[in-house]
């Protein structure tokens, strides 16, 4: 007897600060922009698409389009998401030695 096998969806277990955070530091260590930009959609369902897309001003079928796995989200898109979702990012400048 075959097992069915259901679709895993991350963002049902991104449900601590915590957890995104290491889930995000996760994906901007791979320094691949589609993959961030899938991971922010991701941690944005797993907050509320519907409270993301009040606070950005962008609606709901843009941001989970723009956040797919195959979207191309703007940059103002992105950085919109990540201040609703309070995630930034520093930046270390590497010195020329």
């Amino acid at each position: 007897m075959a097992e069915k096998l259901t679709t895993y969806d991350p963002a049902e277990d991104l449900t601590s600060d915590k957890g995104i955070a290491y889930f995000m530091s996760e994906a901007f260590k791979t320094q691949d922009p589609t993959f961030i930009a899938h991971a922010l959609g991701v941690v944005a369902r797993a907050k509320g698409m519907t409270q993301i897309a009040k606070e950005t001003g962008l609606s709901r079928e843009q941001l989970y389009r723009s956040f797919s796995k195959n979207g191309n989200p703007s940059l103002k898109s992105t950085f919109a998401v990540m201040k609703a979702l309070g995630i930034d990012w520093t930046t270390k400048i590497k010195s020329a030695a």
